[in-house]
């Protein structure tokens, strides 16, 4: 009955996930531009991530900047992100994954070369 009851539990530890929000910005970029000689438009929604497996230890270091730089980079004329959340993710117990997760509204910006949008 011991053997049981510490086995649902390990299972119920290894099966939990846990995210946490992180931030919410206005606006968020990573990327160099003039925000004063630009004409932006409202893009869709996108989302980026930086996740690595966890085996007893994370196999890596995850990172914010590059989980908006994926987002970001989703279109190429999108120059950032507006209504930004940035969710830390940490889905691991002995085997899993951590991470970020930055979710917002492209941005984009319709003066740089073949990105003429209404």
């Amino acid at each position: 009955m011991k053997k049981a009851i510490i086995v649902a539990a390990l299972s119920a530890l290894t099966l939990s996930a846990c995210s946490m929000r992180v931030a919410d910005m206005t606006v968020g970029s990573t990327k160099n531009y003039n925000i004063n000689a630009a004409k932006f438009v409202k893009g869709k929604r996108v989302k980026g991530e930086d996740t690595y497996p966890v085996i007893l230890f994370p196999l890596g270091i995850p990172n914010v900047k590059t989980a908006m730089d994926k987002a970001i980079e989703t279109d190429k004329c999108a120059v950032g992100l507006s209504d930004v959340v940035v969710t830390q993710l940490n889905h691991a117990f002995i085997v899993g994954s951590i991470g970020f997760r930055v979710e917002g509204d492209q941005i984009i910006d319709t003066t740089q070369p073949g990105c003429n949008r209404g």
